[in-house]
């Protein structure tokens, strides 16, 4: 599916299927958060183990979610065995990937005593959640990576755009790239990408040389291919800031773009989503000496090494916020204070160490994880500006 493509005339039909699939689930509906709570939360004294609540898609009907469901059990039972100095009861619940069904196991984990709650998947269903417990004061640490539901009682886990934007920009004005154009695709992934970029841009004291989108399509990418050429030129735009991953169009424009004479060698491209999987990814052309970011590599192999040893599989991509939100949930509750799992505990500033690497909630209750900087070398990952190791700060 990912070998490079000679023309723009042989691209396969099957990346014409990739596109409509991913924008079937690129055009989910979103609903903005309206939850209150995330204040005090639940106390966590008391004395016996904490007990938390894990809602996971199991009885989902999509086989890959079954499979995500059951890496995150397994992830956060191991991070369970892992604490030291305190104890959790960890209790699954599962929600069909089904935002009805998710709100229905938030409320029977309420009811069973759960403190907090890790997951769901979702952002409906996270949402549905967070609003469900509110008046109960239990906060909710969720899957997902969209920002745009995060706030009251509702935390997220996932690596959001923000997050990899910002990493990038500061790392390219360290470079000397300080003019960036992006192309983003005209969808709502897409357009959620673009404003994350300029925002970090704007932040980091970089130059917005102009926004390009296109149609979400084969199509929309090999006609959009001259306006990206003409308005970097144009704009003396030094970078090409990509939302594209290499499930959609990423094969088309590291390609096409070269092609057009935008070759890697004289203008950095930049990506919002990693472009080292599938490891076939690293063959296209447009990806070599290109940036993207990446968790801490060591401790992610780390993790995906316990866990094969433990369940006899390679964990899920995602398997691992499981883990760390079971990890910050143990490091605050070892404290021994009543207001552990309040929302000023959750968003101390030290952070957390998870399993690949640090993590931290901001003001705005999304993550803000220690990302590294890497590139492509003859098809070979490179690191190129290590992750931090710690935030700084006192914490639990």
């Amino acid at each position: 599916m990912f070998a490079v493509l000679t023309s723009a005339r042989k691209v396969p039909g099957l990346i014409a299927v990739v596109f409509s699939v991913l924008w079937l689930a690129a055009c989910q509906p979103v609903s903005m958060s309206g939850t209150g709570g995330g204040g005090s939360g639940q106390s966590a004294s008391g004395g016996g183990p904490v007990p938390v609540a894990l809602l996971v898609p199991h009885g989902s009907s999509v086989p890959q979610e079954q499979k995500l469901a059951r890496d995150l059990e397994n992830a956060a039972r191991l991070a369970t065995a892992d604490l030291s100095g305190t104890k959790i009861d960890l209790r699954v619940y599962g929600t069909a990937g089904n935002p009805a069904q998710a709100q229905t196991a938030a409320m029977n984990a309420v009811a069973d005593g759960a403190k907090i709650i890790i997951g769901p998947l979702h952002a409906e269903s996270a949402n549905a959640v967070a609003v469900a417990v509110a008046n109960d004061g239990v906060n909710v640490m969720a899957f997902s990576n969209n920002s745009t539901i995060a706030g009251g009682n509702l935390f997220i886990l996932g690596q959001t755009f923000s997050d990899t934007a910002d990493r990038l920009a500061e790392y390219a004005v360290r470079q000397g790239k300080s003019r960036v154009l992006t192309v983003y695709s005209d969808n709502l992934s897409g357009r959620l990408g673009k404003q994350a970029i300029e925002q970090a841009l704007m932040q980091n004291g970089a130059t917005a040389a102009g926004s390009v989108g296109y149609q979400f399509s084969q199509d929309g990418v090999v006609k959009v291919i001259p306006q990206i050429k003409s308005t970097a030129e144009q704009n003396g735009a030094d970078a090409i800031f990509l939302t594209a991953n290499t499930a959609g169009a990423l094969p088309l424009f590291s390609q096409m773009l070269p092609e057009a004479g935008l070759r890697p060698d004289t203008i950095q491209y930049m990506g919002l989503s990693r472009w080292d999987t599938p490891p076939q990814t690293l063959e296209l052309p447009g990806v070599q000496g290109g940036w993207f970011t990446m968790p801490n590599p060591q401790r992610s192999a780390q993790f995906r090494g316990r866990f094969e040893a433990a369940y006899g599989s390679q964990p899920h991509a995602l398997a691992g916020l499981a883990y760390d939100g079971i990890a910050a949930v143990g490091a605050l509750t070892k404290s021994g204070r009543s207001d552990a799992l309040s929302r000023a505990a959750l968003t101390q500033s030290a952070g957390f160490q998870g399993v690949n690497g640090v993590f931290r909630f901001g003001p705005d209750n999304t993550t803000d994880r220690g990302l590294a900087v890497a590139t492509v070398r003859n098809n070979q990952v490179v690191v190129i500006d290590p992750a931090p190791q710690g935030f700084g700060g006192a914490g639990f």
